[in-house]
């Protein structure tokens, strides 16, 4: 993603790292033609994909503001934990506040704090996570996907679906020129089922709408609720297609049931490069690359 945001801006000019490792492990790293950044704006585009490669991560992130440049932004497409937000019983470790509180230590530049980008943060509650040592600036995959809905055969028959009220409430501004179905988990005994709370996805291309996916149960009962419904074509798009374990595999077209248990789109970004790696190439599944939205916040 890196090459491709810096083609996005004349304005930019990659540099490199040695990203090595002693004997036991630990990180041996060394960062390039450090003289060379003396007094430039300076960007680190993290990918916290593992926390295996974290640590080294942020060993160069609180470094790189030390080398006497003019201001550093911290690109993080996706914050990982951002689903572990809440403590609901005690002994509950809130590990979303945890890395806030960490990249709030990064120290400042001569240009003032680190500005921290990072697109479609899982709850909004956690943009109050980070200290007054940084500035986070919270981005959106959503103009991605309005571009590549503009470009469809069907764009005028399009409806947007919401698999909950919280995905409603984070996107549905962005999305207001569209006809919306909301759903919603109800419980049925010892199961929790999908159910349409309101709107009609009847004879639509329907667009399932939410930040991110992990196995993809929801994103399948709300298909299948959709279909059910009347939906001509369900779709999908997620700013982090996190998908543990390959997950992604049960939505490739070649292995689904039928037509009917099929995804006519499934959008995605590169906001987590190894899945990318995976799925770029199979069917339902493309990817709407994030670099020319990274290559615009750089230059605000």
């Amino acid at each position: 993603m890196e090459a491709a945001a810096a083609a996005a801006s004349d304005a930019i000019q990659l540099q490199s790292i040695n990203w090595r490792n002693f004997p036991d492990g630990f990180p041996n790293l060394f960062i390039n033609n450090a003289h060379d950044i003396r007094g430039q704006h300076v960007a680190f585009l993290a990918s916290f994909s593992s926390p295996a490669i974290i640590f080294e991560q942020i060993s160069v992130i609180f470094a790189l503001p030390k080398l006497f440049i003019a201001s550093f932004t911290l690109v993080l497409p996706f914050f990982p934990t951002g689903t572990f937000e809440r403590v609901e019983e005690e002994g509950d470790v809130a590990t979303a506040f945890t890395l806030a509180r960490i990249l709030s230590m990064i120290p400042k530049s001569r240009g003032g704090p680190t500005s921290v980008v990072i697109y479609d943060i899982h709850a909004l509650q956690e943009r109050f996570y980070f200290g007054d040592d940084v500035l986070p600036c919270f981005e959106t995959g959503i103009p991605l996907l309005l571009q590549r809905l503009s470009q469809l055969p069907d764009a005028d028959n399009v409806t947007i679906a919401f698999p909950d009220d919280g995905a409603w409430k984070r996107f549905h501004k962005s999305l207001a020129n569209f006809p919306v179905v909301v759903c919603a988990k109800v419980r049925e005994g010892d199961k929790r089922i999908v159910r349409i709370k309101e709107g009609n996805p009847e004879g639509r291309h329907v667009v399932i709408v939410d930040d991110l996916v992990q196995s993809g149960g929801t994103l399948r009962e709300c298909q299948k609720v959709l279909a059910a419904h009347g939906a001509t074509k369900v779709s999908a798009y997620v700013t982090h297609a996190v998908f543990p374990n390959q997950s992604y595999e049960r939505f490739m077209t070649a292995n689904s049931a039928g037509p009917g248990d099929q995804f006519a789109y499934f959008w995605i970004t590169d906001s987590c490069p190894q899945t990318v790696k995976a799925i770029s190439q199979q069917p339902p599944f493309e990817v709407l690359s994030l670099a020319s939205s990274i290559a615009d916040a750089l230059q605000i």
